[in-house]
């Protein structure tokens, strides 16, 4: 049955009355329908129409329009202003060079190319700025550091401008350090924010370094083809979304889930041809008993690519009213087995251990990151991944190795447990983001494979929220 708000906000006469409607998003491995704008500001660097060319997204072809935007128009008091080229129809997405961005003058150049995009993109269209990450910066000019600075909160409030399913982000990228990003690093993080792959993702910031090892598959629709991917939690909701998209995509999936899930667990692993395996993660030798299932499933010499820590509980109360029983549990589950089990796959000498140019992805939240009401437990232990997650990804040992190490974090997602919150709270939950509406489990998977398919391997250290741009933590 239709939810009743939904359906008294989504009517024809709400419409009229300017009640804010949900956009239909635009989902899956699909570019925009319109042209592509390249934009550039500051200088051209090369480095994003590279990128874009590696993923059959050219200048001259017809899905993409380079714009020459310094074109300077004088007024009658003889000031010179920067007049953006028209794009003309609807496009698609304007993704914008700014890795030249190092004045504050440079910043007008920038909302030139934005301001006819507000309007001018299509619905589920994208809003691309690519910058340099500024602390690469510190030392040099401080107006440098704060014009590339001065990108964040552009982008953030386009994300909160635009309509219609349209998204905003910015991409950090490395030009000033010893290893300085490539346009195939990038490659893979644009193909993500172009497509609608990433429909619940806008507002964030993504840093993009450079892969200690040569990238490949850069645009390929089967990253995972062949390769072991272990989701835990996977019996249900979220975590069966995730292990359904690494299974179109792909890989050779171990579906993990605690025995009391074995029936719902069972119904996934058939249905995506994957394997079960049913086991309490907080166990001591959950991390060597996942890596013995991969070992005699596949063959000792078989090494996972992904681990995905989906699994996840919840106790609330007000802290006032939270036991030592209640607070301890949700840790457990949510970050210690996390932390033993990593330790243990870590092992390069383990049969069935994870694979070097591997991929580890944390499943944090937004109550990680703002706090919530009656979830100090939960949130402890969702901002704990984030911690987990950025040292991981800082360590030298694991970059030599090529293991990058991510997270996701999020917001409003519909699922059979939002289902049964108030509607009330439900409805506010859905409406308190810039896409004004809850996400799908979908979202989640789809951002998960992105951080952790073979070509993202420059990305690391992150935490993505797939919240629509929530208001929570913002």
């Amino acid at each position: 049955m239709a939810d009743l708000m939904q359906m008294l906000t989504s009517n024809p006469l709400a419409r009229q009355l300017g009640v804010p409607q949900a956009a239909r998003l635009r989902r899956g491995r699909e570019l925009p329908s319109g042209q592509v704008v390249l934009g550039v500001a500051g200088g051209t660097s090369h480095l994003v129409g590279d990128s874009l060319s590696e993923l059959g997204v050219t200048p001259g072809d017809a899905l993409v329009d380079t714009v020459q935007t310094r074109v300077t128009q004088t007024d009658e008091d003889g000031r010179t202003r920067v007049v953006p080229t028209p794009y003309g129809d609807k496009i698609g997405a304007l993704v914008v060079d700014a890795t030249q961005v190092s004045t504050i003058a440079d910043l007008e150049t920038v909302r030139g190319l934005l301001r006819p995009a507000m309007k001018g993109v299509e619905s589920s269209g994208r809003v691309i700025v690519v910058g340099v990450e500024p602390d690469t910066l510190i030392g040099g000019a401080a107006t440098a550091v704060a014009a590339q600075q001065a990108l964040e909160g552009i982008v953030r409030s386009v994300g909160k401008e635009l309509r219609a399913g349209a998204t905003a982000n910015l991409v950090r990228v490395d030009l000033f350090t010893d290893a300085p990003t490539t346009a195939t690093d990038l490659a893979s993080t644009l193909s993500f924010l172009l497509e609608g792959r990433s429909a619940y993702v806008s507002g964030q910031v993504l840093h993009v370094g450079h892969a200690a090892r040569g990238l490949t598959d850069v645009g390929n629709t089967h990253p995972f083809e062949g390769q072991i991917v272990v989701v835990t939690g996977a019996g249900r909701g979220i975590g069966a979304s995730i292990a359904e998209t690494y299974a179109r995509d792909g890989a050779l999936v171990v579906a993990v889930d605690v025995p009391a899930g074995g029936e719902g667990l069972a119904k996934v692993a058939n249905r995506i041809g994957g394997n079960a395996l049913q086991l309490d993660i907080t166990a001591e030798d959950a991390g060597a008993r996942i890596a013995a299932h991969v070992a005699q499933r596949f063959g000792d010499a078989a090494r996972i690519h992904t681990i995905v820590h989906n699994a996840g509980i919840t106790r609330d109360k007000l802290l006032a009213n939270t036991d030592e029983e209640r607070w301890g549990s949700v840790l457990e589950v949510n970050l210690a087995a996390q932390v033993r089990i990593n330790q243990v796959l870590l092992d390069p000498e383990l049969p069935g251990g994870l694979d070097e140019g591997g991929s580890i992805i944390g499943v944090a939240s937004t109550s990680g990151i703002a706090g919530n009401r009656g979830q100090a437990n939960y949130a402890a232990s969702k901002a704990g991944v984030i911690g987990l997650v950025r040292a991981m990804g800082a360590d030298p040992k694991l970059i030599e190795r090529g293991i990058t190490v991510n997270a996701v974090a999020p917001g409003f997602i519909e699922t059979e447990m939002t289902a049964k919150m108030p509607m009330g709270t439900r409805e506010v939950a859905r409406r308190i983001n810039s896409l004004q509406q809850g996400g799908r489990p979908v979202d989640v998977a789809e951002a998960i494979a992105y951080l952790s398919e073979p070509a993202s391997g420059a990305v690391t250290g992150q935490v993505l929220r797939v919240c629509g741009q929530s208001q929570i933590g913002a």
